[in-house]
C-alpha cells in the first residue's frame, strides 16, 4: 500500500472515507453538486474544517458553485487509493466472521474478501457463505503467494497477537482488528480497531 503523505495528519486521512461516503449518498439521490456547508450538515463538521481538509490534496471546488458531486468522489477515491480492489484476508469464521464474511458493502467500496482462515478443526474446510474456510496454519503461505496486504481479525483476544504477528510476517500491512485488545504492532504497519464494548462505554458517560 502506498503511505498517505506524511504532511497529512492522520485525523485528516480518517474524515476522507466520511466525506466519500456523503458524497456517494448524495449521487444515489442524483445531485449533481454540493457545498462544504452541505457536507458539514450531513456529517456535523464545519464547513470551514471540510475546506482545509480537501485543501491538503489541492483545489476540488468552486466558489459560488461548490464541488462537483462525482468529480470529487473520483478524487477522493484515488486519493484514498481505491481505484483498485484490494484483496482482504479474513481470520475467524465464528459469529462475528460469518458477519463479516456476508457484508456486500465491501465489493462495492474497494475492498473483497479474497480468503477466510479459522483454527478450529470443526469448521476448516467447511464453507462460509462463498469462501471455503483454510485452516489458519496455511496463512502464511496463502497470503503471501495472493499478495494480500490487508487482513480483518477477527478472532478472541487471546490469540490476536499470534495472528497479527504471523500476518504481519505474511506481508499483511494494514490490519482490521475486532479483537477486544490493543495489539503491539511494528510502526510500518497500519492498524485500526473495531471494539463495540469501548464505544458503548464512552457513550454511557454522557448519559448520566
Amino acid at each position: 500500500m502506498t503511505p498517505a503523505p506524511k504532511a497529512v495528519p492522520d485525523i485528516v486521512i480518517g474524515r476522507l472515507p466520511l466525506y466519500l461516503r456523503a458524497l456517494t449518498y448524495l449521487a444515489e439521490e442524483d445531485r449533481e453538486t454540493t457545498s462544504s456547508q452541505e457536507l458539514g450538515d450531513r456529517l456535523g463538521i464545519s464547513s470551514a474544517q471540510i475546506r482545509k481538509d480537501l485543501s491538503h490534496f489541492g483545489e476540488f471546488g468552486k466558489q459560488g458553485t461548490g464541488y462537483s458531486i462525482q468529480f470529487l468522489r473520483q478524487q477522493l477515491r484515488r486519493i484514498l487509493h481505491l481505484e483498485e480492489e484490494w484483496e482482504v484476508a479474513l481470520v475467524g469464521a465464528g459469529d462475528l466472521g460469518q458477519a463479516l464474511a456476508g457484508y456486500d458493502s465491501f465489493v462495492h467500496r474497494g475492498f473483497r474478501i479474497a480468503v477466510v482462515f479459522d483454527r478450529d478443526p470443526q469448521k476448516i474446510g467447511k464453507t462460509l457463505g462463498e469462501f471455503e474456510i483454510f485452516d489458519a496454519e496455511a496463512m502464511p503461505t496463502i497470503v503471501r503467494d495472493k499478495g494480500i496486504e490487508i487482513a480483518i481479525i477477527a478472532v478472541p483476544a487471546a490469540e490476536a497477537q499470534h495472528v497479527a504477528d504471523t500476518l504481519i510476517e505474511s506481508g499483511v500491512r494494514a490490519i482490521l482488528s475486532y479483537a477486544p485488545i490493543t495489539l503491539s504492532i511494528p510502526s510500518f504497519v497500519k492498524i485500526g480497531y473495531m471494539d463495540p464494548l469501548v464505544h458503548l462505554q464512552r457513550m454511557a458517560f454522557y448519559l448520566a
